[in-house]
């Protein structure tokens, strides 16, 4: 078997991981729930879930249906995407390494026999706890640092702000239900457009600007479940790239790989 990196969970930030490892040329697998929550959906891997296939930057990411089919992937220079929540996968497939992408931001049991090197991403991680280290995955000085000892830092429960909007750009479910999106992903608003109805209940935009991220129509949330993100700014290029975040983590993520030699020999060498 070719040795890969798997990475648990596709939204943005799990796929600027997984860009970055394919980049430079780890062969990985990224794996979804059946019904992915991603709201960035178009810079994340999962939505090849809803899709069959999907694309970021020139990178495709391709839906299979077993573990046998990873390989035929990596051949074409694609990235496989499977639904395999509980990692079924590993009672045949042995990752070199797995990294928990899943942004729970709360502390998770994980068992530290699963992969040689467990990485975790951000709150909810305590190095040689359930993970072997940890990348900072909140903005600022500290973005994209591995931690080898200790914690990243908790959740603020802010996003980053983006002009004078921080808490204001994200889009929460007005009620409990089936979403019903209105517009794409892409699309220019003004403050007050209707952008999705949950239980008949309708999300605004809260100000003028870009639909950066917006859940996949037809999932069901929970009253109060980050739905979307706007961005104030009118440049529609972001909803279409990875973005300087998730890419830092995934330099963190290929840090930690490199740094440890027999890591580097099963990726580059095996």
């Amino acid at each position: 078997m070719i040795p890969f990196v798997l990475i648990w969970g596709g939204g943005d930030l799990a796929s600027g991981v997984a860009l970055r490892l394919h980049w430079s040329g780890i062969h990985v697998v990224v794996v979804e729930r059946s019904q992915p929550l991603a709201v960035r959906r178009s810079v994340a891997f999962a939505q090849a879930v809803y899709d069959g296939e999907t694309t970021i930057e020139a990178v495709t990411g391709r839906l299979i249906d077993a573990p046998d089919q990873m390989e035929s992937c990596w051949a074409k220079g694609e990235v496989p995407v499977i639904v395999d929540p509980d990692l079924h996968l590993l009672t045949d497939f042995r990752p070199v390494a797995v990294v928990d992408a899943r942004m729970r931001k709360k502390e998770t049991e994980l068992d530290l026999t699963i992969a040689d090197l467990v990485i975790g991403l951000g709150p909810g991680f305590t190095v040689d706890e359930n993970c072997h280290a940890a990348v900072e995955t909140n903005r600022g000085h500290f973005l994209g640092r591995v931690y080898w000892e200790g914690s990243p830092e908790p959740d603020t429960g802010i996003p980053g702000k983006v002009q004078a909007f921080a808490a204001e750009r994200i889009l929460h479910a007005p009620a409990t239900g089936i979403v019903e999106t209105l517009v794409p992903i892409g699309h220019s608003v003004k403050e007050g457009e209707p952008l999705l109805l949950v239980a008949g209940e309708a999300c605004v935009a809260p100000f003028d600007g870009v639909v950066r991220g917006l859940i996949h129509n037809g999932v069901p949330v929970r009253e109060g479940m980050k739905v979307g993100d706007v961005d104030p700014r009118p440049e529609v290029f972001r909803c279409w790239y990875a973005s300087e975040k998730s890419l830092a983590i995934g330099g963190g993520v290929l840090e930690a790989l490199l740094t440890q030699p027999e890591i580097r020999r099963q990726l580059w060498e095996g």
